[in-house]
Formats: C-alpha cells, sequence, structure tokens
C-alpha cells in the first residue's frame, strides 16, 4: 500500500529526528511487552524518549526541544523542576520518605483542600486517581447498602474493573448506550453493578434512576469529561444531577482529578454544586503518585479505624511524606492569581487553535476550559463522548498526523489532541505553539483535500 505523500513526509521527518528513541524502544521490548509499561504515552510508529525537562520545556534522548503542553496529561500545573517544589522534596528525602506511621505533612495536605473545596470535610490519600475512584465507589456502596454504580458513557475513571466500562464511546451505536467491558480479564459479573447514560442527559439519569435507584449506590461523574473529549457540561446539567441524587436517594460522586486545576475548589466551586464524595488526583501530589477520597464527614466516618465496622483502605505509600511535601508546596504556590493567569493563558490557546483551523480552510470544534484544551475534527457541537468520539474516527488519520507534526515542530501533546496549559508558561510559548500548528495544518491540507474533504470548510 503507497502511504500518501504527506503521511510519507511527517513520518519520515520524525524518524530523521528521533533516532535515538527508536533505538530505546528496541531495547525496551527485550525486557517490556511492546516495549511498554504505560499503554496511555505509547503510540506508532514508536513513543518519544524524553530526558528531562525543564519549565515548560521537555528534551528527547536525541537532544530536541519540546514546549510540553502534555503535562503528565494534566499532572504538572507547575512543570518540570519548580524550584519550591524541589526543595521541598530534597529536604524531607534527607529526613526520610515514609515511616510506617502518621506524618503532620498529611493532615496539612488534607487540611488545605478541606479548605478549599466546599463540599470536602474529611480526606483520605491514596496512590492514584484509579484507586481514588475505586474506593470512592467502595465507599459509597458500602454507605448506601447498595451496589450499583451508575458512570457516564465514555467517562474516565481509572483502570480499576468498576471503571472499565464503557470508557470509549461507540462511533457507530444509536441508541442508548450498550454497557460494555473495556478489556479482556474483566468479569462478566462486573457488568452487574455497573450502568451506563450518556454525558449531559438528565432525562437518561432520570428514567435510569427511577428503575433502578433501589440498587444505585451512586452516581460519578467528571463534572468535565476529560479522556472523553474534555466535553463541558451544559447549564444546569450539574445541578439537575444534584437534584436526582437527593430525590432518589442516592449519592453524587465528582471525579476531580483533571478538574480541581480550574479553580481553587475545582469544578464544583464554580459550578456552586456539592457533590457527596469527590475523587482527586495529578496536581495535588506535585508530581508524585497520589490519589484522594474526599467528601462529607459523615460518609467519610466510615474509614474511622476506631469504628468496629469500619472500612478498611491501606497502601504501604499512601499518604507517603514526599508527596504529601510535593503536594504542599504546589498548592501553596498554586493560589489565585496564578489560576486566573494560566486560565487565561488557556482561553488565548482555545480562540488561537480555533482560528489556525479557519486560516487553513478546516472544520475544527475546540473544547475545553480554563487552562484546558482539546481539538476534534468536526465543526458540530460537541456534546458527549459519542460525538468526540465519532469525530475522530472519522478524522481518520488526522489525529496521528497532527500528533506527529506538532512532536516535528517542537510541541509535546498527547496522541489525542489535548492541551495543558502550566504556570510557567507566557503568551510567549501560546503563541509559539500556535505557530507550530497554523504550520502543520497547512502541511496537512493536502491529505485532508484527497482523503477526507468533509472536513474542509467549503465543504
Amino acid at each position: 500500500m503507497t502511504l500518501h505523500p504527506v503521511v510519507q513526509a511527517v513520518m519520515a521527518q520524525y524518524a530523521s529526528r528521533t533516532p535515538g528513541s527508536r533505538a530505546h524502544c528496541e531495547r525496551a521490548k527485550q525486557v517490556l511487552p511492546g516495549g511498554d509499561t504505560r499503554r496511555a504515552v505509547y503510540f506508532d510508529p514508536y513513543p518519544t524518549y524524553i530526558e528531562r525537562g525543564e519549565g515548560c520545556t521537555v528534551y528527547d534522548v536525541d537532544g530536541n526541544r519540546y514546549l510540553d503542553f502534555h503535562n503528565n496529561y494534566t499532572s504538572l500545573i507547575h512543570g518540570h523542576g519548580h524550584p519550591a517544589i524541589v526543595e521541598a522534596v530534597r529536604t524531607q528525602m534527607a529526613r526520610g520518605t515514609l515511616y510506617g506511621s502518621p506524618t503532620a505533612c498529611q493532615y496539612e495536605l488534607a487540611g488545605l483542600l478541606c479548605d478549599r473545596i466546599p463540599s470536602v470535610e474529611r480526606v483520605r490519600f491514596c496512590n492514584s486517581g484509579t484507586e481514588a475512584t475505586m474506593m470512592a465507589m467502595r465507599l459509597a456502596r458500602a454507605y448506601s447498602g447498595k451496589d450499583v454504580i451508575l458512570k457516564m458513557d465514555g467517562g474516565y475513571h481509572g483502570t480499576h474493573e468498576f471503571a472499565e466500562i464503557n470508557i470509549t464511546a461507540s462511533a457507530g451505536e444509536e441508541g442508548p448506550p450498550t454497557l460494555r467491558k473495556e478489556s479482556r480479564g474483566i468479569p462478566d459479573a462486573i457488568l452487574t453493578a455497573m450502568m451506563v447514560v450518556p454525558f449531559n442527559d438528565l432525562d437518561a439519569v432520570e428514567e435510569t434512576l427511577t428503575a433502578h435507584s433501589h440498587r444505585i449506590a451512586a452516581v460519578i461523574v467528571e463534572p468535565m469529561m476529560n479522556a472523553g473529549g474534555l466535553v463541558a457540561p451544559r447549564p444546569g446539567y450539574l445541578a439537575g444531577l444534584r437534584k436526582l441524587a437527593d430525590k432518589y436517594g442516592v449519592l453524587l460522586v465528582f471525579d476531580e482529578v483533571v478538574t480541581f486545576r480550574l479553580s481553587l475548589g475545582g469544578w464544583q466551586s464554580l459550578a456552586g454544586i456539592e457533590p457527596d464524595l469527590t475523587a482527586l488526583g495529578k496536581i495535588i501530589g506535585g508530581g508524585f503518585p497520589v490519589g484522594a477520597i474526599s467528601g462529607k464527614a459523615e460518609i467519610m466516618e466510615l474509614f474511622n479505624p476506631t469504628r468496629p465496622d469500619s472500612l478498611k483502605h491501606s497502601g504501604t505509600f499512601n499518604g507517603n511524606s514526599i508527596t504529601m511535601t510535593a503536594g504542599l508546596a504546589t498548592l501553596q504556590h498554586y493560589g489565585q492569581s496564578e489560576i486566573d493567569r494560566i486560565n487565561e493563558l488557556g482561553e488565548r490557546l482555545r480562540q488561537g487553535l480555533a482560528k489556525a483551523f479557519r486560516t487553513n480552510g478546516l472544520k475544527v470544534t475546540v473544547t475545553g476550559r480554563g487552562s484546558l484544551a482539546y481539538l476534534h475534527w468536526t465543526d458540530r457541537e460537541v456534546v458527549n463522548a459519542r460525538d468526540s468520539a465519532l469525530a475522530a474516527k472519522k478524522a481518520g488519520q488526522l489525529l496521528m498526523l497532527l500528533h506527529l507534526g506538532l512532536l516535528n515542530h517542537g510541541v509535546w501533546v498527547p496522541y489525542r489532541g489535548e492541551l495543558a496549559v502550566s504556570t510557567p508558561m507566557t503568551e510567549q510559548e501560546i503563541d509559539e505553539a500556535l505557530e507550530a500548528v497554523d504550520a502543520v495544518l497547512a502541511g496537512l491540507r493536502p491529505w485532508v483535500e484527497a482523503n477526507a474533504p468533509h472536513l474542509l470548510l467549503s465543504a
């Protein structure tokens, strides 16, 4: 099969820039399955190997410099090597990493989160967002005495069994989403403990609760879908979920692992909605593994170890001193002024991305809020994860071509087309990235004309 000249050019440029990464990948294959230990960062023909990061830039093993709009999937709010975080961690490292005991930094970070998030009265730390949502679901089931969790089609809550349901919305499916396992190795029994409805569809939620509220412990939702395309809630959607949860006697769980960065108190503060439980992660660990289950004291009390019926939850590295120290330093240097500034940069980025596509005669919908942006190859409104998946499917190779094209132009982004702004960035970095996007799109225009003419503005 002969590749289109645009594809050949993009692939050849990537190969010529990254021979060291290719060599590393070949060596990794000798000890890691396919050379991979984290599926989300693998891409064809082989992933770029990063050697170091400084501020908002990273450098690969071949010496190529990239503006880092990846930020390890939004988790590095201060980029790389923030002096305050480095010093805090260095000092703590000299004292020890963890001791098999409680430490003051645990309740100090928990107190900061309680101060910032109105719905949060108690916090319990773990080691990832995956573990945070897993334990939030378990807590909801324990508190309610019911077994089923209702999630959104295309919602991402990590990789535990109860989260590996309908992570990828079906682009070719009509009508209500079909409940399905996302991966092999998940027992069929999981399907009896989960239900799904589309995001932004209150009618579907109420219909499900009307029929099954006697079985449903909680509704879990990302206030803005993340992997599903940074799809924002429609006006009244989150408030509607709160009302329905109260009406039918189920808990409301917000997964703010990603959206907590958008304000001092996360998306729930922006919306004025208080969930019963909140899952946190990413930026609260300052670049180290972290997760947190948090929420109302009455519910969180089930974890109290002095209770004879306490909910068991442990972990060797839960609340370790390095993560707690890094998290404290991170949030202490991420106040309202920093949040406002990078949110403004995010708006500049989203407007610039839309303009770059228009300038090159290509259709796009740019979603996101604050310091986050997501590119969808469509000019239709993206309401839920199915809309996002359908646009990606129709775009074909364009996701790959844009991704590799941006890497070739020195912009580090995830494959799926999501961009995150960090505090070391200024308007200069935003504009530099937009210039790269414009150049890449100009080069892709001939491929679009030949293979995806429906994406031309004239179509």
